[in-house]
């Protein structure tokens, strides 16, 4: 459940991401841009969910090739 906050005399819903870690972040964009040779900027445009879906489909084709089957 979101909390609901004031602003200036509006009600608005609360929630989302406030903070990433910066160890997280780097790892996500150095794992896709190295995978996909996309550039950093390019990748920090992603949104949070976005990037991290990238990061669990380039998992899965890792694991699928390590494993000897289709990736």
């Amino acid at each position: 459940m979101r909390a609901r906050l004031r602003h200036r005399g509006r009600q608005r819903h609360g929630g989302g991401i406030l903070g990433y870690p910066l160890d997280q972040l780097r790892e996500e964009v150095a794992f896709i841009a190295y995978h996909f040779h996309w550039t950093p900027e390019a990748i920090m445009t992603l949104e949070h969910r976005d990037r991290r879906d990238w990061v669990r489909e380039i998992s899965a084709i890792n694991s699928a090739i390590n494993a000897g089957g289709p990736a």
